[in-house]
């Protein structure tokens, strides 16, 4: 079974196709997907996707981008969200420097919130960091320093010294079809240097779909091409990178873990 790590399944890309997308998933062996939230405010719409489908996940937070429309969320309301049986991490939240779509110091401020909601509940969050490097390595550092938490850098497309970082504080680092794309050797190189237990993969779908179908809307099924593309920059078998990744994904998400324990258990008895 291969996970898709992060995509966005209340996007509109999918509201009239999601049994047609979920059931391309699952013919490829795409078992379990994490829906991830963008907007604290749309924490009903995330819960009724993981309520209604077995393979699906939620999480709660504020995108980067979302931060001057949510900058003042507590973190212990990010903490009683997440509560939800269905919700497994914290985020995305982190920094964007690219589009700049919120200022600078209230993304931190943000993302500094969801590090301590992620610590407390000890969930682990999902990062989101693009064109921020190096305050994304000094605000990781410092609030490591004041207290463990787990974390995924989703949709790496940063720099080297980053993911080194990322790895020596004890975090993941998850891949998208910017693995594939063909003049992505300097994320490739990265990914064959990342920890074998320390890998994921994703789509961030409706986003970044891989080759060999660059330009359309992605689907959790296309999880399958990046899975292919990274067992080949780290020299293992398509059949061993599903069980890498997907025994990463039941490490880091320990709440899936045990949801889908306890699933099997009901259907056992």
């Amino acid at each position: 079974m291969l996970v898709d790590s992060h995509c966005h399944l209340d996007f509109p890309d999918f509201h009239s196709r999601l049994p047609e997308v979920l059931s391309a998933a699952a013919a490829v062996d795409v078992g379990r997907m994490v829906t991830i939230s963008t907007h604290v405010a749309r924490v009903e719409t995330y819960r009724a996707l993981a309520e209604a489908h077995e393979s699906i996940f939620c999480t709660i937070g504020t995108h980067p981008h979302n931060a001057a429309m949510e900058p003042d969320v507590p973190a212990e309301h990010l903490i009683e969200l997440s509560h939800h049986p269905r919700c497994v991490a914290i985020g995305e939240a982190g920094l964007d420097y690219h589009y700049d779509k919120s200022p600078r110091d209230v993304q931190q401020r943000v993302f500094r919130t969801h590090i301590e909601a992620a610590r407390e509940t000890g969930l682990p969050l999902v990062i989101h960091a693009r064109n921020a490097d190096e305050d994304m390595i000094r605000i990781l550092s410092e609030e490591m320093r004041r207290g463990r938490f787990d974390a995924v850098l989703h949709c790496f497309s940063s720099g080297e010294t980053l993911a080194q970082v990322g790895v020596e504080l004890g975090l993941y680092v998850s891949f998208s079809g910017i693995l594939t794309f063909r003049n992505s050797e300097e994320i490739r190189r990265i990914a064959a240097a990342v920890p074998h237990d320390r890998l994921l993969v994703e789509t961030d779908a409706p986003y970044l779909a891989p080759v060999p179908h660059r330009g359309k809307t992605n689907e959790p099924a296309f999880v399958a091409h990046t899975a292919r593309v990274l067992a080949e920059v780290i020299g293992v078998t398509d059949e061993r990178i599903a069980e890498l990744t997907t025994a990463n994904f039941y490490r880091l998400f320990a709440k899936a873990a045990a949801v889908d324990a306890e699933f099997r258990r009901a259907i056992a008895s």
